[in-house]
């Protein structure tokens, strides 16, 4: 498709609230309730872009960088930073808020691959996207090497 819609269309938020079923022994958040926010919001973001259906391909990265306690706000952002025939890279941030002292602090971001799907469960073909931000515009640069390895990780796995 030639059209290119900007990131501002698909960009998604979501506010969760640790609670204490969320965490582990040492009262963190579980990585895997982590994972399944962000699997959720990348593929709320990648409907909005594409308003199909969407699967997930691949998660590329998962960064934990910080982690969150019971009785914390996680704040989510997705949004669509690249493009191909029929599949999305959404980048999913996540960030805790304690809510006593009110610090911010950025505990995840990933890049997740999402593939619209048709009523059949073909793939079907997306708009482009036009990025907003620094961070978007600097995401969108890379996407291409990013894409690569997919692909190199793909063909060793097939022999």
């Amino acid at each position: 498709m030639t059209e290119k819609l900007s990131t501002n269309v698909s960009r998604t938020n979501q506010t969760k609230l640790v609670l204490p079923p969320d965490t582990n022994h040492l009262g963190t958040i579980f990585g895997g309730t982590v994972l399944a926010y962000i699997d959720e919001i990348a593929a709320i973001t990648a409907m909005k872009h594409s308003n199909q259906v969407v699967v997930t391909a691949s998660i590329d990265t998962v960064n934990f960088l910080s982690s969150a306690r019971v009785g914390d706000i996680l704040h989510l952002e997705g949004v669509v930073i690249s493009t191909g025939r029929t599949s999305m890279e959404v980048f999913v941030k996540v960030e805790c808020q304690n809510i006593q002292s009110g610090e911010k602090t950025i505990t995840t971001t990933a890049i997740l691959t999402m593939v619209a799907v048709d009523q059949a469960g073909k793939p079907t073909p997306v708009c482009g996207v036009i990025p907003e931000t620094e961070e978007e515009k600097r995401l969108f640069l890379s996407a291409p090497t990013r894409r690569n390895r997919r692909l190199q990780i793909s063909a060793e796995k097939m022999k």
